[in-house]
């Protein structure tokens, strides 16, 4: 069913998809130079594994794994540049920033899992030593280590310099860094290079070449082999104690936890939110992070019935876009309703309580079946209307009815209302004038003082 559409073009793989966006991103001329890096990268590494297996040496194996780590560095400065050049679509309302997120924490993932892998490795060669050919395995160090350095400070790694910046220190920077205040207190002019935290790629890079070289060292002096497994579980602790608050922290970014820093930031914002005019509540507030420095969040706020919806709109969007750039508010006014008195249409002059202040409840059975005194069922069997199951009040609504309204029960009394003021001066009326009512019984031949009859004579 529908509109056939006979000339439609056929859907793209995703090879084709994959590769209309990487035209879109290697139009741009600034991609140029991350392809130039990416393809020296390659045969970089080529050399390396192929050093790494005539060496037979498992520490440079696991320094080649960061010139790997490099390769995919530059795969995210790549998404980091087609995200730039993406508009945010119906699919992905808040664009694509996410991206850049999921290729940081794959790429540290992989990394520490590389960490793993040489760990493993070491461990069996503690038990088999094999021979390590130290004939490239320098040469190999200080080609890798420039490689490294020069692809790192070449290249302006956006989402990796925030992640770096952002993310805990690790152990090796903790460590580097006491020794650095150690340092600079004899040398205060390498404050600036040490302090206050090292690049931890560029710090890693170096310490990895420097294992390598004491490695070279002691096989070349005493042939001593085990100290190759031993650099290599160096390195790859290293590696994995780098890498692992950076998985972290994307992480956390990828499962839309708001960043601790920006807690009490945002808790200021709501509570000065709280007191504009107007503003009744803030509730269901939720802030997360989009990508790398981008924080979105959506909040409801309940405005007065009275209050300009635009207005406090304007003001909240004010308040909170200095720190949530992407932010979603949903105003509602206050849904507070006055209570009806009935569940009955209501005449025009009820609220004139003088005419309408008799509710009487409607009759049990027929008129027939009642008792004209007590208004109670006549036949001896059936129940005492306290227990019966129609009992008024329990499950029948109240009713109200005028003044007009006749009495099933009317046997001449006198049931008209008595007014406000006599209430504290009734006397027994007589019947037929309506000007009072008796208290429980409308029999006018009941004295109306006590030891006289009705013509005023003492009782003998």
């Amino acid at each position: 069913k529908g509109t056939i559409h006979l000339f439609r073009k056929s859907q793209r793989s995703l090879v084709g998809k994959l590769t209309h966006e990487f035209r879109l991103v290697a139009a741009d001329r600034r991609s140029w130079k991350i392809l130039l890096f990416g393809a020296i990268n390659l045969v970089c590494i080529g050399f390396l594994l192929m050093w790494c297996s005539s060496t037979n040496s498992i520490a440079l194996t696991a320094y080649t794994y960061l010139t790997i780590f490099d390769l995919f560095s530059l795969v995210t400065c790549l998404i980091s540049y087609w995200v730039m050049m993406k508009k945010p679509s119906p699919v992905y309302s808040f664009g694509f920033e996410r991206f850049e997120v999921l290729a940081v924490f794959a790429s540290t993932v992989l990394v520490q899992l590389g960490a793993l892998f040489i760990l493993k490795e070491s461990a069996e060669r503690f038990l088999e030593q094999p021979e390590i050919h130290t004939g490239r395995l320098l040469v190999g160090t200080f080609v890798a280590l420039f490689f490294n350095l020069f692809t790192m400070l070449s290249i302006r790694n956006k989402p990796f310099a925030y992640v770096s910046e952002a993310a805990s220190t690790s152990w090796l920077q903790e460590h580097v860094a006491d020794l650095s205040r150690s340092i600079c207190g004899i040398i205060p002019g390498l404050s600036s290079i040490f302090l206050p935290r090292m690049n931890p790629f560029v710090l890693i890079d170096i310490a990895g070449a420097l294992a390598l070289c004491i490695t070279y060292m002691l096989i070349e002096i005493n042939n001593y082999f085990a100290v190759d497994t031993a650099s290599a579980v160096a390195i790859a602790l290293m590696t994995f104690g780098t890498m692992y608050p950076m998985s972290v922290y994307s992480g956390k970014v990828l499962l839309q936890t708001t960043p601790p820093h920006v807690i009490g930031q945002l808790d200021k914002l709501l509570r000065e939110v709280s007191t504009l005019d107007g503003v009744l509540e803030v509730r269901n507030e939720h802030f997360w992070t989009l990508g790398f420095g981008t924080l979105a969040g959506s909040v409801h706020v309940r405005i007065r019935r009275d209050a300009n919806e635009q207005m406090v709109l304007a003001h909240v969007t004010n308040r909170l876009y200095t720190l949530v750039s992407t932010l979603t508010v949903q105003i509602f006014k206050d849904d507070w309703i006055r209570p009806t008195l009935s569940s009955v249409p209501i005449a025009n002059n009820i609220l004139n309580l003088s005419d309408h202040h008799i509710v009487p409840m409607p009759p049990l059975k027929a008129a027939e079946n009642l008792n004209l005194v007590t208004s109670t069922p006549a036949k001896p069997s059936s129940p005492p209307p306290e227990f019966s199951f129609d009992t008024p009040g329990k499950n029948v609504s109240p009713v109200i009815l005028l003044n007009t309204q006749t009495r099933p029960y009317g046997l001449g009394f006198s049931h008209g209302s008595a007014p406000y003021s006599s209430v504290l001066s009734q006397g027994f009326g007589i019947p037929g004038t309506g000007a009072t009512q008796g208290f429980r019984t409308g029999f006018t031949d009941v004295p109306s003082r006590y030891g006289t009859n009705t013509c005023g004579q003492p009782r003998p």
